[in-house]
């Protein structure tokens, strides 16, 4: 049985590999190690194995995590990135305790993340979620609509906006997977004419890794690849 240190290795291995070929600089890439329902114990063994980005779902379950590292590490050496849908309610927690936010899909919710953020803190890193894939169940911003979002997340000071997020449709065929990040990295594209400083694309999972790295993700989320198979709480 692979431990958690044997499973990030391959997945740096497979990361640096899939660059490779489609000549990227693998640097480029952030592994995000998704640790939602995982316990402080997995995300030790991640820690010591030299993964320092976790992706969290859960706002409270989250907290915990960060609190007990805070408490157990000499070093603020962990970024924590919340990275699923977020309730109105409970974006004081996300304000007060996060790196990063993945899933802005609507300004009240970007207003109220600003609002809340300590000044003491750094701008909290932002992106927008893009419903690639049109899906009536998922969150997120039409690409259409993307833009004006953009436009009003920028005038907030303690924000800051580096990029798009996607959770596309799960499709098993590499060509549709890479027809449809690669309407992500076009949607990017068109925004830094006018936004250079919007560097970030986070989409790609343990399933469509290579596809998203290929279209230009900068970031990957893996959740199972790393720990196994979730666990639900």
């Amino acid at each position: 049985m692979n431990t958690i240190h044997d499973n990030l290795l391959a997945i740096r291995n497979e990361i640096e590999t899939i660059a490779s070929k489609c000549k990227r600089d693998p640097n480029t890439i952030e592994l995000i190690a998704v640790s939602k329902t995982k316990p402080v114990q997995q995300i030790t063994e991640a820690i010591s194995a030299g993964q320092f980005s976790f992706g969290e779902n859960y706002v409270q379950e989250g907290i915990e995590k960060i609190q007990y590292f805070k408490k157990t590490m000499s070093s603020q050496l962990l970024t924590w990135h919340f990275i699923g849908p977020l309730q109105s309610n409970k974006s004081k927690l996300v304000a007060e305790n996060f790196d990063w936010m993945h899933t802005i899909d609507r300004f009240k919710i970007a207003q109220r993340l600003n609002d809340q953020r300590p000044t003491s803190m750094a701008k909290l890193n932002v992106l927008i979620q893009v419903n690639i894939s049109q899906e009536a169940s998922k969150s997120g911003v039409a690409p259409e609509e993307v833009a004006g979002l953009v436009k009003q997340i920028i005038a907030l000071p303690n924000l800051n906006l580096r990029g798009l997020m996607a959770i596309p449709e799960i499709e098993d065929d590499f060509g549709k997977q890479l027809n449809v990040f690669t309407k992500m990295q076009k949607l990017l594209h068109s925004l830094q004419a006018d936004y250079p400083f919007m560097d970030t694309l986070s989409m790609g999972m343990s399933s469509d890794m290579q596809a998203a790295i290929v279209a230009g993700s900068t970031m990957v989320r893996i959740g199972t690849a790393i720990f196994g198979a979730r666990q639900y709480l």
